[in-house]
């Protein structure tokens, strides 16, 4: 008779087990969902094509300290390889906060650019490179405004938000790329000038 009466306990111990695993489970999944899991393709597409874009800057940057001929292209340069360490570091630390990976090195298109310019000197890597430097500096700058406004005109010419998001993820990143935007557009402005600048040399000779 007592192995009986100890029955209804036992049953109600192993659904009680039963239960709290299942919560348990529930409880992992919900904080796996945080982290990389949540992150949408073009959240990881676009922290993977801006931090190859900042190791390009930040590695063409360095070669132009050593090889270009003008000194506006070096000073330039240098200004690339301090401007893009700070902003990939911080785009790293978004990507590291939502366990996003991040690429550890160039991908071919700006391999084969930093080979081609590797194999230049003088006035002509100067000119090659700054063309690279325009062209690089838009394609971020229509990246950027994916997902942050800028307003080019009126009162509030130069302010720049973030595009509003319920995802925390999305929220983050779209952050970072208001933050490096007027930056990124000073450096399109400045790739500009050196460029009519070095033409006009050239045509002048």
């Amino acid at each position: 008779m007592k192995r009986i009466a100890l029955l209804p306990v036992a049953f109600a111990a192993a659904l009680s087990f039963a239960c709290n695993a299942e919560n348990r489970n529930t409880t992992d999944d919900a904080t796996a969902g945080t982290t990389g899991d949540a992150v949408s393709a073009g959240d990881r597409d676009f922290v993977e094509d801006l931090t190859i874009a900042g190791m390009t800057e930040v590695e063409l940057g360095r070669m132009a300290m050593e090889r270009a001929a003008s000194a506006q292209v070096k000073q330039f340069a240098d200004m690339m390889v301090k401007d893009h360490s700070r902003a990939g570091d911080e785009l790293k630390q978004v990507a590291m906060q939502h366990s996003i990976p991040v690429p550890a090195g160039l991908d071919q298109t700006h391999q084969d650019l930093k080979t081609k310019l590797s194999n230049l000197t003088g006035a002509e890597f100067d000119r090659e490179y700054i063309n690279a430097m325009v062209e690089g500096h838009e394609d971020v700058i229509d990246r950027l405004q994916t997902r942050a406004s800028e307003d080019r005109l009126g009162d509030d010419k130069g302010t720049v938000k973030p595009e509003a998001s319920d995802n925390p993820v999305e929220s983050a990143l779209n952050q970072w790329a208001a933050k490096v935007l007027p930056t990124t557009r000073h450096h399109l402005d400045e790739a500009k000038r050196i460029h009519d600048g070095l033409a006009r040399t050239l045509n002048s000779r």
